[in-house]
C-alpha cells in the first residue's frame, strides 16, 4: 500500500476532513490533497508529524510494504467500508451535473405555479373582464396543480437516478487510489463557477423587490399593475433560486466524494436526526400554507409563508447540529 492509500485511511479513521487535517499539519488543504492524490510527499518534518498525529510508525508510512500498523489504531473497521473507485466517483458527478439542471426547473416551476391564480384573482375582481370568482379560482388551482405535479415527476425521476449513490451521502466510505485528488482537483476548477452563480442568484433575489415597489410607486392604487409587478419579482426570485440549486447541488457532490463541509463523518452521524427533522418541518410548512391559504383565500400573500419557513430553517438546521456536536 502506497503512502497516498495510507494517508487516506489514516484520516477518514480519525474522522478529519482534509481541511482538519491541513490545519492539525498547518499545511494548506491543497497540500493534503496532493498528498493523498499521490501528486507529493510531505518532507522528513512533516511525515514526523504524520506519525505523531496517528499514532503510527514513520516506516509504515514511508515504506510501501508494511501494511500494518505499529500503532494502536486498529483498520479492522476501515477495511469493511465500501470502497468508491474512480468509475463509480466519475458517474456520480456525471449524473449530478445533469439531474441539478432537472432538480432546478422543478424548484422553479414549484415557485412560478401560483401566478396564474394571483393574476386570474385579481382579474375576476373587475367586472368588465367578466370573470367569476369560481372560474377564477378553478383556473388557478388546475395551473398550479399541474405545474406542481410536473415538479414532483422531475424530483422522483432525479431522485431515481441518483439512488444508487445514496450510501455517499449516509454512510462512511474509503475511496481509491487518485479518486480524492481528482475530485478535489475539479471541486478547486468549479469554486469559480460556484462563487459566481452564488453571486448572480442573490442579486437576482434582492433584484426581485424592484418590480414590485416600482409598480407601487408608479401607481399603488392599481391592483392588477401591484399583482404583476408581485408575479415579476417571484419570476426573478425563481432565476435567482435556479442559480443556487444548480451550482449548491454540484458543489455538494464534490463534498460527499471529499466527505467534507455537511458530508463529514460527525456530519453524516447526525444526518438520520436532521432528515428527519426536514421532513416534518417542511410538512408542517406546506400544511400551515395550504391551511392559511384555502381558509382565508389569501393567495396573494400566503406565499411570503414560504420565505419565512426558508429562513427559519437554516437556524434550525445550526441548532440541530451544534446539539449533535456537543451530545458527541
Amino acid at each position: 500500500m502506497i503512502f497516498a492509500d495510507k494517508l487516506i485511511q489514516l484520516r477518514k479513521k480519525a474522522g478529519w476532513s482534509q481541511e482538519e487535517l491541513a490545519e492539525q499539519m498547518n499545511v494548506t488543504r491543497q497540500s493534503v490533497s496532493k498528498w493523498e492524490g499521490a501528486q507529493s510527499v510531505p518532507d522528513l518534518g512533516k511525515m514526523i508529524r504524520l506519525s505523531e498525529l496517528f499514532n503510527v510508525s514513520t516506516d509504515y508510512l514511508l515504506k510501501d510494504e508494511i501494511e500494518d500498523v505499529g500503532g494502536s489504531i486498529s483498520f479492522d473497521e476501515a477495511s469493511t467500508l465500501r470502497r468508491v473507485s474512480m468509475e463509480e466517483a466519475n458517474a456520480f458527478l456525471s449524473v449530478k451535473a445533469m439531474t441539478s439542471k432537472s432538480i432546478a426547473l422543478g424548484t422553479f416551476l414549484c415557485i412560478l405555479s401560483p401566478i396564474c391564480l394571483l393574476i386570474l384573482g385579481i382579474v375576476s375582481e373587475i367586472p368588465e373582464y367578466g370573470l367569476t370568482d369560481n372560474m377564477a379560482g378553478g383556473i388557478g388551482m388546475i395551473i398550479l396543480l399541474t405545474l406542481v405535479t410536473i415538479a414532483v415527476a422531475i424530483f422522483i425521476s432525479s431522485d431515481r437516478k441518483t439512488a444508487a449513490f445514496n450510501y455517499l451521502e449516509k454512510e462512511v466510505f474509503e475511496t481509491e487510489y487518485g479518486v480524492s485528488g481528482m475530485v478535489a482537483e475539479r471541486k478547486a476548477q468549479y469554486n469559480r463557477t460556484y462563487t459566481r452563480n452564488n453571486i448572480i442568484g442573490t442579486s437576482f433575489c434582492i433584484m426581485a423587490l424592484i418590480p414590485f415597489f416600482g409598480g407601487a410607486m408608479f401607481n399603488d392604487e392599481n391592483e392588477l399593475l401591484l399583482t404583476i409587478m408581485l408575479c415579476v419579482s417571484i419570476v426573478l426570485v425563481g432565476i435567482g433560486v435556479v442559480f443556487f440549486v444548480r451550482s449548491g447541488i454540484v458543489w455538494a457532490s464534490y463534498e460527499k466524494l471529499l466527505q467534507e463541509g455537511d458530508y463529514s463523518k460527525v456530519k453524516k452521524e447526525n444526518q438520520s436526526v436532521i432528515t428527519a427533522i426536514s421532513g416534518v418541518y417542511w410538512l408542517i410548512a406546506t400544511a400551515i400554507y395550504l391551511g392559511y391559504s384555502l381558509s382565508t383565500n389569501n393567495w396573494k400573500y400566503s406565499w411570503i409563508i414560504w420565505v419565512i419557513a426558508g429562513v427559519i430553517f437554516p437556524a434550525i438546521i445550526i441548532i440541530v447540529d451544534f446539539l449533535g456536536k456537543r451530545k458527541g
